[in-house]
């Protein structure tokens, strides 16, 4: 596709369909631990809020099933893009008619996580869809900037999935909040809907490669096992720090629009500008010092939570500019380290498999991170806020070791050599 559109054009598009990710895991992530909390949900319950990033975890199920049938009147990615995103649209309004004091119940809880699950689960099914077309329309070069965007737009969604939508359930009233973010999914799908694929790009379709053989062959390249450690560790400690900021910030004394307008939207356009800025300069320095660069101050950004805790517990208060800071800061730098990863991701990631060897490398990212993120309650109720960022924090650094280690295996991670332009190392 990259010769039948610009760059801007090919990004701005990428742009719209990462932010339609973003939007439900802004609720579930961002959005709903500070919600329970504000009903007196224990930390415990929270954390098992984890539960509801499966479907992105295990989307590489079913990615070979959805790179290999498709309509071509609509297009290989189109065909799924589409009704994904409209049904995650019409999931959104029977949301907005849940009535939220029933999540002071265990059915009430029970069937909102339902729900929810529904929404993520058209989400990580699209982002398989919308993965291939970012590898099949980014040239080598254009994947640091590429990714910056994609980061950004994801980042986007969360802000308005997230710390907007709790502002407005603070400010206005819960059925009118997710009637907006349907509406906006509905609008943000005009993009996709105007695109028109390439014939030349669905006549490279294909007999389909067998089933298991399609994740085997993946991992059978050299230095591809050692890769493997890389994205189970890399982002371990990150997810484990990240799962009780919203817990913590409530139980310091921030309301839902404290937290939603000031705290949540702060951090996420800050990780939206980490994302661009480490996008931009994971294709200047290359992508091995950006992933253990950026790794780094992904780790001290985890920590520095724990020092807002120790502020808060031996003063009984922290400041409101302490606050947004630290949690701008680690927004920035994750949304550095994740930019620079994900570019090494679509680097790997074969033409012909596109959409499922991306999927299968983030699905290891989150089904890692998601079991950090189950087990946070109980570490944090165990260890205190203080100690447990602390120890997310260290985790972080010393999990840097693998990726020292193995991407050094990697030459084109170093040294940034590639076969040609839209391929794979």
């Amino acid at each position: 596709m990259s010769s039948h559109a610009s760059l801007n054009s090919r990004l701005g598009l990428l742009l719209t369909l990462y932010i339609c990710q973003g939007l439900p895991t802004g609720v579930f992530s961002q959005a709903l631990p500070a919600i329970l909390r504000r009903y007196d949900v224990p930390l415990t319950v929270i954390g098992l809020t984890g539960l509801l990033a499966m479907p992105w975890a295990l989307k590489f199920l079913w990615a070979p099933w959805v790179e290999s049938h498709f309509s071509a009147r609509w297009g290989q990615r189109r065909s799924w893009i589409l009704p994904m995103q409209v049904l995650g649209a019409i999931t959104l309004v029977l949301i907005a008619f849940f009535d939220p004091y029933q999540l002071a119940t265990s059915n009430g809880v029970a069937l909102f996580f339902v729900l929810m699950f529904m929404v993520n689960l058209f989400a990580a099914t699209q982002d398989i869809a919308t993965d291939g077309l970012a590898v099949r329309t980014l040239d080598f070069h254009e994947r640091g900037m590429g990714n910056g965007v994609q980061v950004a737009g994801y980042r986007l969604g969360l802000i308005i999935g997230g710390g907007l939508l709790l502002y407005l359930i603070g400010a206005w009233h819960w059925r009118g909040s997710f009637l907006v973010l349907a509406a906006l999914l509905v609008l943000l799908t005009i993009p996709v809907w105007r695109l028109r694929e390439p014939a030349a790009e669905l006549s490279r379709h294909r007999e389909p490669m067998p089933y298991l053989r399609i994740f085997t062959s993946f991992f059978d390249r050299p230095g591809l096992k050692g890769w493997l450690i890389v994205l189970v560790t890399y982002k371990a400690g990150e997810s484990l720090g990240s799962a009780m900021v919203k817990p913590m910030l409530v139980d310091m004394g921030l309301d839902l629009k404290q937290i939603g307008l000031m705290v949540s939207i702060v951090g996420s356009i800050a990780a939206l500008t980490g994302a661009l800025l480490g996008g931009w300069l994971t294709a200047v320095i290359g992508r091995y010092y950006a992933i253990i660069g950026f790794g780094a101050l992904q780790g001290l950004g985890v920590a520095a939570y724990g020092w807002l805790s120790w502020q808060h517990d031996a003063n009984g208060t922290v400041s409101m500019t302490a606050i947004y800071s630290i949690n701008a800061l680690e927004h920035f730098v994750s949304g550095m380290a994740m930019a620079a990863l994900l570019t090494a991701v679509m680097d790997l990631s074969r033409p012909e498999h596109a959409g499922a060897d991306f999927t299968v490398q983030v699905s290891i990212l989150a089904i890692f991170g998601g079991s950090f993120y189950l087990g946070a309650g109980f570490v944090a109720e165990a260890l205190g806020y203080t100690g447990y960022y602390l120890v997310s924090g260290a985790l972080a650094l010393v999990l840097l070791w693998p990726a020292a280690v193995y991407c050094r295996r990697l030459p084109w991670l170093v040294d940034g050599r590639v076969s040609g332009d839209n391929s794979t190392p």
